[in-house]
C-alpha cells in the first residue's frame, strides 16, 4: 500500500504546482498597477465610447487598455493616452503616474512623430509623386531622428517604473495591396504607405528591445483585416470625424491589439 500512497501524494502535489502554475498570471494581473501611455492607437480613437473625462484625447472604453483592465482588474489603472500624442507629449504629460510601484506599462509612439496624420492626408488627396515623396520623407525621419526620440522616452519609463514590464506595440499595415476595394486610392499609393508602417515598426522594435521592453507585432493579427483585406474590416478608411480615419474600430482594438499586449504581458 505504501507505493500506492506514495503515488497519489506524488500525484497531489503535482496537481497543486499545475493549478499554482495556472491561477499564478490571474493573480499577477490582479494586482497590477497599470499604467497605459502612447498616441491614438492606444487610446482607441476611432474605436467609439469616449470617456467624457478624456476630452480631445478621445480615450475609449473599446481601447485596449480599457478592455484589458475591465478582463484583469489590476489593483490600479491610469489611462493616459491620448490622441494625436508624439514622443515629446508622453514626455511632458503622460509620465506622472508612474513610480517604484507601477508593474505593467503599454504604449504605442512614434506614429505621429514621423507625421502619420500628414503624410496620410497628402496620399488620399495628392498625386502619387506626392504621396510618394510624403512616404519617403517620413521614412527618413523614421530612420534619422525617431529612434533618438524613443530612446528618451523609454529612458524616463524606466527610470520613472523600474520594475514595471513594459509593453511596446507597433502599427498595423493599412492596406491589403491587390485587395477589394473598388474605390479610394490605388495600390502603388497603398503599397507606400504599408512601406512605411513596415519601418516604423523596425525602428520601434530595435529601440524597444535597446531598452529591455517587450516588443509586440500587431501586423500578423490585422492580416485579411486591413482596409481592402478579405477578411472583415478592423480599420477605418476615410470616415467623418476626420482624425478617426485610418484607426483601428473596435473590432482592431479587441480582436488585434489587445491579444497583442495580453501577449506581451
Amino acid at each position: 500500500m505504501r507505493p500506492v500512497r506514495a503515488v497519489s501524494v506524488a500525484f497531489s502535489a503535482m496537481l497543486l504546482t499545475l493549478t499554482t502554475l495556472v491561477v499564478a498570471p490571474a493573480a499577477h494581473a490582479a494586482g497590477a498597477r497599470y499604467v497605459a501611455l502612447g498616441d491614438s492607437y492606444s487610446a482607441g480613437v476611432g474605436a467609439g465610447s469616449y470617456t467624457s473625462e478624456s476630452g480631445s484625447c478621445k480615450r475609449s472604453t473599446n481601447a485596449y487598455p480599457y478592455l484589458w483592465k475591465n478582463a484583469n482588474a489590476p489593483a490600479s489603472f491610469s489611462f493616459l493616452a491620448c490622441s494625436g500624442a508624439r514622443t515629446g507629449d508622453v514626455l511632458a504629460n503622460q509620465l506622472g503616474t508612474l513610480s517604484s510601484t507601477t508593474t505593467l506599462v503599454s504604449i504605442t509612439i512614434g506614429g505621429n512623430d514621423a507625421g502619420f496624420a500628414s503624410t496620410m492626408q497628402t496620399c488620399v488627396l495628392n498625386s502619387e509623386s506626392a504621396c510618394l515623396t510624403a512616404v519617403d520623407n517620413a521614412k527618413a525621419y523614421a530612420t534619422n531622428t525617431l529612434p533618438g526620440k524613443l530612446d528618451q522616452v523609454y529612458a524616463q519609463i524606466r527610470s520613472k517604473a523600474p520594475s514595471a514590464k513594459v509593453v511596446v506595440i507597433g502599427y498595423p499595415r493599412l492596406y491589403k495591396v491587390g485587395g477589394d476595394c473598388v474605390f479610394g486610392i490605388g495600390d502603388t499609393k497603398r503599397a507606400a504607405i504599408n512601406s512605411a508602417a513596415d519601418l516604423l515598426d523596425d525602428v520601434i522594435s530595435k529601440r524597444a528591445a535597446n531598452a529591455g521592453f517587450t516588443y509586440r507585432d500587431v501586423r500578423g493579427l490585422f492580416t485579411t483585416h486591413e482596409i481592402c483585406g478579405s477578411g472583415a474590416t478592423w480599420l477605418n478608411s476615410t470616415v467623418l470625424p476626420v482624425d478617426e480615419s485610418y484607426h483601428p474600430k473596435a473590432s482592431g482594438q479587441s480582436g488585434g491589439y489587445l491579444p497583442a499586449f495580453s501577449g506581451g504581458v
